[in-house]
């Protein structure tokens, strides 16, 4: 990306980093819901977390993400949605699984087809949050999954990730 969208991006991380510091620490203070030190140290960690994240910044395809409002709302939307339903459902199915002892654990492999650091990251970190799933290596658009209910040594990525994949697809490609 040119060197402005990079520029952005930092000042993204920084504004980003600084509003979640106000939401983890509000109501501990009297102006609004700060003290005058708490935004003074949130404004300090921002400035840490931009400078932290410039060298990955640097590096990392798909950052774009973070410039863009909409797809900032989609992945929350993804986050408290598709992705807590599936986790739910993922939690149930493995809490049956070691009542019955039901379990066949292995690795697979799975076809992402994702292009961008961003996206593969977002996907391996919602794989591993399933219960009953963990990404253990990536490779290109593979992941090797370890996974505690296989029935075929190659299954389909849907059947694996649900809706993820395609969810993931739509915020970060």
């Amino acid at each position: 990306m040119a060197d402005s969208n990079y520029r952005a991006a930092q000042l993204a991380v920084g504004i980003y980093s600084f509003l979640i510091y106000l939401l983890l620490t509000a109501a501990t203070g009297d102006l609004l819901f700060w003290h005058y030190g708490d935004i003074i140290l949130g404004i300090l960690v921002s400035l840490i977390a931009v400078a932290a994240s410039s060298r990955i910044l640097d590096t990392v395809s798909g950052y774009g993400l973070l410039l863009s409002p909409v797809k900032l709302i989609m992945l929350v939307i993804y986050s408290i949605g598709p992705l807590f339903i599936r986790i739910t459902k993922a939690n149930f199915d493995m809490a049956y699984r070691v009542i019955t002892g039901k379990i066949t654990p292995g690795i697979v492999e799975i076809k992402t087809g994702l292009t961008n650091d961003v996206s593969k990251t977002i996907l391996a970190n919602s794989i591993t949050l399933t219960p009953g799933t963990l990404t253990v290596d990536t490779e290109e658009d593979t992941f090797y999954v370890h996974w505690m209910n296989v029935t075929e040594e190659e299954p389909d990525t849907e059947k694996l990730t649900g809706s993820m994949s395609s969810w993931v697809r739509r915020i970060a490609e």
